[in-house]
């Protein structure tokens, strides 16, 4: 049995700070992004980045990732990539940058991966104002002088 076309697989979706490329052509992801803590809103992320691998699939594909606001509903950056996968073995990686993000509210963004229309993943994304700290820090008593 000869597949023409196969779904991929997402093998791995990770969103970050910055990914690079090395001269081997293998990925360097920086900053691993699990929640965003902040000292106060609104604040801009000066960029983001959504880094996906696929896998397992034949065929041409369109991949979509959106960055949606905690109402469930408004997309504040949206990504859109076309992609071929010749046979199950093969590999690709699209990297989506969002840059200048910024973040009105705090609450549970999203980030939502689609492969034609197909939602395959989401990720939350907590975004936390820290409790700002009343007053200065008190410094401990210096040592006492030699005599």
């Amino acid at each position: 049995m000869n597949a023409s076309r196969i779904l991929p697989d997402l093998q791995a979706s990770l969103l970050c700070e910055d990914v690079r490329v090395e001269s081997s052509g293998n990925f360097i992801i920086v900053g691993v992004i699990s929640e965003v803590r902040v000292p106060q809103l609104p604040i801009t992320a000066f960029k983001l980045c959504v880094f996906n691998r696929w896998t397992a699939g034949v065929g041409e594909f369109n991949q979509e990732v959106r960055l949606v606001a905690p109402d469930g509903t408004t997309v504040l950056r949206k990504s859109a990539f076309k992609f071929a996968l010749k046979n199950p073995a093969q590999t690709t990686t699209n990297v989506s940058v969002f840059g200048q993000v910024e973040f009105k509210e705090q609450g549970v963004y999203t980030i939502e991966i689609l492969i034609d229309e197909v939602m395959k993943l989401r990720i939350p994304v907590p975004v936390i104002v820290l409790p700002q700290q009343q007053g200065k820090p008190q410094q401990p008593p210096p040592p006492p002088a030699a005599q």
